[in-house]
Parts: C-alpha cells; structure tokens; sequence
C-alpha cells in the first residue's frame, strides 16, 4: 500500500512539473519585441514572381511590418490575409516562435501554361485552373497556347492538360505549342520532329499520347523523325499518318 501510494505521489510531481514546464517555456516574456522575421518563399524552380523585397514592402505599406513591434500585438492572420491578396500568391502561413521571431511561409502560383489567344488575350494558366497576369516572371519553360483559345476552355479543359505535361517528363519537353482550332480540336508542335500532331478533341489525350510515343519509338526511330508532316490519333486504336511531300 504504501509503495503505491508514494508511486502516486512520484507520478503527481512528474505530472505538476510537466504542466510548470510547458508553461514556462510557452510563456512569452512581458513585452516581448519581434527581432526577425523568417521568410520562405516555396516552389521557386517554377515560378520566380515573388522576392522576399516585395513582400516586405507589401507588409510595410500596410503598416503591418512586425520588426520592432511588441509580440502580442502582431496579428498573424492579419498577415497572412494581406499577403493573400497578391495575385501571384497562392497561400501564406506566418507564425510566432518563443524566441521574439515571426516565420512566414509563401507559397507562389505555379504556371503551367502560357495563353496567347487568336483574340488578344494574353495570360498564364496555372495549376488549378485559374488565370495569372502576362506580366509574371516565369522561370520554368511552359508549352504556348495559341489559336481560338477560349478563356472558359483554357481554365476549364487546357489546364488539365498542362498539369499532365507538367507531370510528364518526356511530353513537356516534347510539346512546344498547343493550337486550338476553331471547333476546339487540339494540335500539338513538338520540339523534336518536324511535323504536327493533331490529337482531336481533349478528351483521352492521355491514351492518345501513348500511341504516338509509341509510334514514335517503333517507327520514326527507323524511318526517320521528318518523314511525316501530320500524325492523326483522334480516332482510337489508330494512327494516320501524312507523307512529306517532296
């Protein structure tokens, strides 16, 4: 009895001195000020829009710059929600450390393809389907879209597509343009080869993709890359190829 009374005792000790422990370190010192602010600015091989300058200069046009300013007055989803409003941010996370500092994470919109339209707009399309200004600096290389390029068609269908290429290793660095027809048929200008690759409506280019890369090992490689000025796959199970003419 008694050794499990004074277990008990140990276990309550343990317990009280983890609970001043946690508080202690938690506890933020009596008007503690922000020495530093940690910026991460993330996905920059894609996209180099944002500098740890402009953010800076976002938060202290604001009146919102955190360096020098007591802790407990530093709103952190104030912080976040400016930043947010930048058309080339994606999303933001600031938080507090015990130490007196404010991290802020920003995580930048990622193009995947460049819109040049037949009608005269001129945008980039990012990963989730949204429009980027033309403006942007983008560091990575991404397919153009020219021809009758609808903006609902763009942000709706095309930008399925670019996620594909920008998970393809192989089709993004084959693809170089996307033309869109007027009845919203696709065709492809490849780096390598020269000739076009007409893939139809969108719907299955993943399938249709395959049987020209297919193609492309088992008979170009023996034929010649320039034998061919137009390969079709809009129908399934077949390929129809154009001669050159000499």
């Amino acid at each position: 009895m008694f050794k499990r009374i004074l277990l008990s005792i140990v276990l309550l000790l343990i317990i009280a001195y983890l609970v001043v422990a946690i508080t202690a370190f938690n506890r933020k010192p009596a008007g503690q000020v922000c020495h530093d602010m940690e910026l991460v600015i993330k996905d920059t091989v894609y996209a180099g829009f944002i500098t740890k300058k402009e953010v800076t200069d976002i938060l202290e046009k604001k009146g919102i710059y955190p360096v020098g300013k007591p802790m407990d007055r530093i709103r952190s989803k104030t912080l976040e929600k400016e930043l947010a409003k930048h058309p080339l941010i994606d999303e933001v996370e600031c938080y507090k450390t015990p130490s007196g500092k404010l991290c802020v994470e920003v995580s930048q919109r990622i193009p995947i393809l460049r819109v040049m339209s037949a009608n005269g707009e001129n945008y980039y399309l990012d990963n989730k389907g949204t429009v980027m200004p033309p403006d942007a600096k983008c560091v990575a290389h991404l397919a153009i879209v020219t021809g009758r390029v609808e903006k609902s068609f763009a942000m709706r269908d095309l930008y399925k597509f670019g996620v594909f290429l920008q998970n393809n290793k192989f089709w993004d660095a084959q693809v170089e343009q996307i033309h869109v027809l007027s009845d919203r048929n696709v065709e492809l200008v490849p780096r390598v080869g020269d000739h076009i690759i007409y893939l139809g409506k969108l719907d299955g280019f993943e399938r249709k993709l395959d049987r020209v890369k297919a193609f492309y090992e088992r008979g170009l490689n023996k034929v010649g890359w320039n034998k061919y000025s137009r390969i079709s796959v809009e129908f399934s199970n077949q390929i129809i190829c154009t001669k050159r003419e000499k």
